[in-house]
């Protein structure tokens, strides 16, 4: 079975990595959290000591990181010099389309197939393996990456060309942001006008204000028993990782001149809410700061 080298083993990349293990894949796991690095060990995957570590040997290295910065950092610093001839690379970071872009190049040019592989679905799709891929890069890389991204996902989706599996996400979770806002807007207005949440949940949810953070993100406690609005908003989904989504999605219109009013503002609620404290709350939380 191939050898995987999995750099990022956190809330998401920890389960990801569980369910390569569960197919029988030998998983070397690298983190900077040493916490995160030894619940992977209990999963069954083997502890290394650095990113140039888990790629030796490697059949496929897969990434998933916090940002752009560190993706170009460990790409270009220490996976494409030490990785072995002819390894194929997966990032599943959610970062900007340039850098995602100018670190494929790079790997090209080495000889290396590579697809940006951003993820939807949370804390539980990635325990349950039914996450979404939006996958960029060449026909050839998707095609050796695609069995793998089956043991952690249900729906692969090749979006184009490199980078083009995150425009795919940053245009996705754009929408998620705005939508969350209008949704939490919805129920404080009912709230106001006397109206039973539960009873605009069963007419939105089946009429056309219908959506996701409608249906399985409900923002207030009771009408989807699963929604973190039970759970005291902790998260499934931070309002930082949203922001930083949103931040994405703001800095790439103004890049390629896309116009976005609902997405500067939603972002702009969102950089409120993270700063008044709520950064580690899920992103759904916000229903209580719009209720002022």
């Amino acid at each position: 079975m191939s050898v995987v080298g999995f750099i990022g083993v956190g809330n998401m990349g920890g389960p990801m990595a569980a369910n390569l293990i569960k197919a029988g894949m030998t998983v070397k796991a690298f983190d900077l959290s040493q916490e995160a690095v030894d619940k992977a060990v209990e999963d069954g995957a083997t502890a290394v000591g650095s990113a140039a570590e888990a790629v030796l040997d490697a059949d496929v290295v897969i990434t998933m990181l916090p940002a752009g910065k560190h993706v170009r950092a460990v790409y270009e610093g220490e996976v494409i010099g030490h990785a072995k001839e002819g390894a194929l690379f997966i990032d599943c970071s959610t970062i900007d389309v340039e850098t995602t872009r100018d670190v494929n190049k790079a790997a090209a040019e080495k000889g290396f197939d590579m697809v940006d592989a951003p993820v939807s679905g949370g804390i539980m799709g990635a325990a349950a393996g039914t996450l979404t891929f939006m996958c960029g890069g060449t026909d050839a890389a998707f095609a050796r990456a695609k069995p793998f991204l089956e043991v952690m996902g249900k729906t692969i989706v090749h979006a184009g060309g490199a980078g083009n599996g995150q425009a795919a996400k940053i245009c996705n979770n754009m929408m998620l942001g705005i939508q969350m806002v209008s949704v939490c807007e919805a129920f404080n207005l009912a709230e106001k006008l006397g109206l039973d949440a539960q009873k605009l949940f069963d007419v939105s949810s089946t009429a056309s204000g219908q959506c996701w953070s409608m249906t399985t993100y409900c923002p207030v406690p009771g009408p989807v028993p699963t929604s973190p609005a039970n759970r005291d908003y902790a998260p499934g989904f931070t309002a930082a990782m949203m922001l930083k989504d949103m931040n994405l999605s703001q800095d790439a219109a103004t890049a390629f001149g896309a116009e976005t009013p609902l997405g500067a503002r939603a972002a702009a609620l969102y950089d409120q809410f993270c700063a008044e404290g709520s950064a580690d709350v899920d992103f759904s939380g916000i229903i209580k700061m719009l209720k002022g």
